[in-house]
């Protein structure tokens, strides 16, 4: 930046303005409004412009046409991106605890809640596979593990998905992903 003898300035990173006094190379020596001189290197320090020099400044290579052609023209619409991890998250969850399932489990034997939940993950497999849903994930929970072993044995029955424990960040260690291979023909 230009800067001449006279000049009001400010000085970046410091609640600090004043005027020129001296020009030497490249330092700038500045009167403060309290008196004080003090030395600035040029790259320190910007010219203190009125409102009306600043306006100036910034409006004067546009009339008011280019400002309306501007304004008139279509915005782009932005399409929503999706985060990497967003990409590849199932898009559907069967949560397979029981007091999902009913409204109070009383009066259920354990056998009872096994077969209404592996009922209700082999229905919701069904309708993936029907629906062209590619990914599910099976929350089961964590438990003694009796349901995980009859969900790993029913999806173990179907030729067209693979099955491997859900992301460990989201599920911890209660939750399994199914992926469904589109191009197979469901199981009957």
């Amino acid at each position: 930046m230009d800067f001449k003898v006279g000049d009001s300035v400010l000085v970046i990173d410091e609640d600090l303005s004043g005027i020129i006094k001296k020009i030497t190379d490249n330092s700038i020596t500045i009167e403060t409004k309290d008196g004080f001189l003090l030395d600035f290197n040029a790259s320190e320090i910007v010219k203190n412009r009125s409102t009306r020099e600043f306006r100036r400044d910034m409006f004067s290579h546009s009339n008011i046409n280019d400002v309306i052609s501007e304004k008139e023209k279509p915005l782009k619409k932005k399409t929503p991106s999706l985060k990497v991890k967003e990409r590849y998250e199932p898009t559907m969850e069967v949560d397979l605890h029981i007091n999902q399932l009913v409204n109070s489990p009383k009066g259920m034997s354990n056998h009872e809640m096994l077969t209404l939940q592996l009922e209700t993950a082999r229905r919701q497999l069904d309708f993936a596979i029907k629906k062209r849903i590619q990914k599910v994930v099976f929350i089961h929970g964590v438990g003694e593990g009796v349901l995980k072993i009859e969900l790993d044995y029913l999806f173990g029955r179907y030729n067209n998905v693979k099955f491997y424990d859900a992301n460990y960040q989201k599920y911890g260690l209660g939750a399994t992903e199914v992926y469904i291979y589109q191009n197979s023909a469901p199981n009957d």
